[in-house]
């Protein structure tokens, strides 16, 4: 999804920017909208009208996963801990290990800093919000340690409070009473980084594969979704997902409903 400084002179209108939409032309028709997972203030402002209006006459979305329903946060909770017994400090080098506890030291002595005043005024204060991100820490995978800690920046932490783009659009979903539902299991996000070791993701490999491994899988994933809605008559479709942002046009035409 494209994004643009706001009030800059000589950006584009939101009309002119690009979304990521995909039309699937049926009667009625269906879409894939390519999302980012930013805080959805940063970006509704440039999401153009035709993908806002795609997603309101739409009778089902998707989305990657269903952050509404608590079994999501309570399956990726668990698939974030190490095996039983063993904690980080068991497969981390040393030297990171403790690199790794001073920094967190550090930003759990400057995140009362990096609070705005209207989180605080919600009651999200310092330390709790410390704990909800980095509580048990020492009992995770290398893998989403490192992810957790590239949260833990202070214009992330300022924005903390305010729902990503995917999770916006599934509480509007819910508000306007539309049908939901998921083209992923927790699985098919939690394998493919707890397959990757320690070195792979020190190379930087982990993003090159974990990336490989969404398109395809995301491929897959929507074209058995939308063959399970061509055996009906389905309503209009909204299908969110951050890999639709990587797909092309043939990836799409097998899709078609």
């Amino acid at each position: 999804m494209r994004t643009a400084g706001s009030g800059s002179e000589g950006s584009p209108a939101p009309s002119e920017l690009n979304s990521f939409l995909w039309t699937i032309k049926r009667d009625p028709p269906s879409y894939f909208f390519g999302t980012v997972h930013v805080p959805y203030t940063r970006v509704w402002d440039f999401i153009p009208e035709n993908s806002k209006k795609a997603f309101h006459q739409s009778h089902i979305v998707y989305f990657e996963l269903d952050f509404t329903d608590p079994y999501t946060i309570s399956a990726l909770t668990s698939c974030q801990l190490l095996p039983q017994g063993e904690n980080l400090q068991d497969v981390l080098p040393r030297d990171i290990y403790c690199r790794l506890k001073r920094h967190l030291e550090y930003v759990k002595l400057m995140m009362p800093s990096w609070m705005t005043p209207d989180q605080q005024g919600k009651g999200l204060y310092a330390d709790y919000l410390f704990n909800a991100i980095a509580g048990n820490w020492e009992r995770k995978r290398p893998v989403w340690v490192m992810l957790m800690v590239n949260s833990l920046t202070e214009v992330d932490i300022k924005s903390r409070g305010v729902p990503v783009l995917d999770l916006y659009l599934a509480q509007e979903a819910e508000r306007l009473r539309k049908q939901t539902g998921a083209v992923e299991k927790v699985e098919d996000q939690c394998h493919p980084l707890n397959g990757l070791n320690v070195s792979q993701m020190e190379s930087g490999e982990m993003s090159r594969m974990f990336g490989m491994l969404k398109n395809k899988e995301a491929t897959a994933m929507l074209s058995r979704k939308a063959s399970m809605e061509k055996e009906r008559i389905a309503p209009s479709i909204f299908i969110c997902c951050e890999a639709v942002g990587k797909l092309n046009e043939d990836d799409l035409k097998s899709m078609v409903l």
